[in-house]
């Protein structure tokens, strides 16, 4: 059989497919109050877990959460600033040398949220201009969406998917 009929064998063709999370509270195997991201086939990805928060980050950061793998390894700790500022942090240390970013909430409507995010590390910039903006209403035509059951879809990119589930944990804070 002549193999020069079939189509080509492309590498990597998995990372040029967009993917779908389907964020909910009530996924199956989801402790109670954690909010999980499961893929089409219903697996947890992704589950967010509230922290009881201590010491001398109780009276800066009110909320604090972490953001855990389908193994339960913790990938991003997510500490609330004030009601308008998170921080992320690698893992499940505070340190702040292990910060991931910063996310500054700008706009804040029934129908509209904007988040600046701003990255840390080698390649951030100016620290006073984000390295990005987001909003999640984006093209939903609509005054108000369920938070409490959704669909994320995220295209491909060079952008790490748990740090898109870290700022969708942020938007729904």
């Amino acid at each position: 059989m002549d193999d020069s009929d079939s189509p080509p064998v492309v590498q990597g063709a998995a990372s040029l497919i967009p993917v779908d999370l389907f964020v909910s509270k009530k996924h199956p195997g989801v402790p109670p109050g954690d909010l999980g991201f499961a893929d089409s086939s219903g697996e947890i990805l992704f589950r967010v877990t509230r922290v009881p928060v201590s010491g001398a980050w109780k009276i800066a950061a009110p909320c604090k959460k972490l953001l855990l793998d389908s193994s339960g390894s913790p990938l991003i700790s997510l500490h609330r600033l004030d009601k308008r500022s998170w921080k992320g942090f690698e893992g499940g240390e505070d340190a702040v040398k292990d910060m991931i970013f910063r996310v500054k909430r700008t706009v804040s409507t029934l129908c509209r949220t904007e988040l600046e995010v701003f990255l840390t590390g080698q390649n951030s910039g100016d620290q006073s201009k984000p390295d990005f903006k987001t909003s999640l209403m984006y093209k939903l035509h609509q005054i108000h969406a369920r938070r409490n059951k959704f669909r994320l879809t995220i295209f491909p990119g060079s952008i790490d998917h748990a740090l898109v589930v870290a700022l969708v944990v942020v938007f729904l804070s």
